[in-house]
């Protein structure tokens, strides 16, 4: 078995600070910005950051699909860490503050891999699929808080 990591970033044109509350509200930003390859979304504890343990099914594939028990710990402020109690999976999302007062946001996931041929595949093309995920729910939460701050 190996890790497996995927990696996206953005640039978002919003405080820093309003973009990683905005990513640490469970309870009323997230269901509304995370792509369609999220479903059965469902906030099982707390809401804001840490502490919030929050349910959903991510459909990596067509055929893939996740049950995902989320628990988020915020080990500094401007991070997250989403937890899965079904999997090796964990998510971090970091948002620093760039010196155009805007934020720079990167999600980094990493999980224990298969190991074979399967697991060669699992290297090679999930990596990619769950970047296009993380692509669209960043280009959502740019949308959500570059509009409030219009």
């Amino acid at each position: 078995m190996s890790q497996v990591r995927a990696v996206a970033a953005a640039h978002i044109h919003a405080p820093a600070k309003q973009v990683a509350d905005a990513l640490a509200d469970y309870a009323a930003v997230r269901p509304q910005i995370q792509p369609a390859q999220f479903t059965d979304y469902e906030l099982r504890t707390g809401g804001i950051g840490a502490g919030t343990v929050v349910n959903w099914k991510l459909h990596a594939t067509e055929k893939r699909v996740r049950d995902c028990a989320i628990t988020v710990t915020s080990p500094e402020e401007g991070v997250l860490v989403e937890s899965d109690a079904n999997s090796s999976m964990v998510t971090t999302y970091t948002v620093v503050g760039s010196e155009d007062g805007h934020a720079s946001v990167v999600i980094e996931t990493v999980w224990n891999g298969a190991g074979g041929i399967g697991g060669f595949f699992e290297r090679t093309f999930a990596p990619k699929a769950l970047v296009k995920i993380y692509d669209e729910l960043l280009s959502n939460l740019a949308q959500r808080v570059q509009g409030e701050a219009a």
